[in-house]
């Protein structure tokens, strides 16, 4: 079974007026809807916009692993537990929040900044926060989140480039960039797929190449 979400059908969020514009594809905040809380572990897939100096102060977290992805521009992160870092596009960067744990997420750039973060439930609470980056990761080298259960996939396709996507009990797929045609519906930037019982199902590239990243759950 496959659910299409329109990126103009994300609920809107943030503080325009300082520089932060928000879309969630699921509830989140104020932005409640009782058929929208999840998709297996994923609790949150915010499309974030930070204007030039604009960013989130200091805030908690706790059992709750968070995924960040880069489209444009340099993310500043820095954590309660020593973390310091600029993550750029390409990185994926991960903060498990364990037991609880603070950080910053700020545009110290000139230019826009652009990511989506995913937040993901653990199979178990409690624990140590932990903060890991890796650098510009490769399409062959999915992204393994033991803790929630899951399996972060990036696919990079040339303008017609066919993809196998993974059999699994579920998968979410989202558009980076680009434009994606899979069983029979297109997807364009900001759209994703909520796939349950996948199975031999590919994903290709149409009119120019694209970028998808697509979550494996068990």
């Amino acid at each position: 079974m496959i659910s299409v979400h329109r990126s103009e059908d994300r609920y809107r969020g943030g503080e325009p007026d300082a520089g932060i514009e928000t879309r969630h594809a699921l509830s989140f905040g104020p932005f409640y809807d009782p058929d929208n809380l999840r998709f297996g572990p994923i609790l949150a897939c915010n499309e974030e916009h930070l204007a030039a100096g604009a960013g989130f102060d200091e805030h908690p977290h706790s059992h709750t692993e968070i995924v960040t992805w880069v489209v444009e521009g340099e993310l500043t992160h820095r954590d309660s537990a020593g973390h310091s870092t600029l993550v750029r596009a390409g990185d994926v960067a991960h903060l498990s929040a364990a037991a609880g744990v603070r950080h910053v997420e700020r545009n110290d750039g000139e230019g826009p900044l652009t990511f989506l973060q995913m937040w993901l439930a653990p199979l178990e609470s409690g624990g140590e926060p932990a903060y890991t980056v890796v650098p510009g990761i490769a399409d062959s080298t999915p992204y393994a989140l033991p803790q929630a259960g899951a399996m972060l996939h990036v696919r990079r396709l040339t303008e017609g480039e066919r993809t196998a996507l993974p059999d699994a009990v579920r998968l979410y797929v989202h558009v980076v960039r680009g434009r994606v045609a899979l069983d029979g519906e297109e997807l364009g930037p900001g759209d994703a797929a909520r796939i349950t019982d996948a199975e031999g199902l590919e994903a290709v590239a149409v009119a120019g190449a694209a970028e998808l990243l697509v979550w494996e759950m068990r």
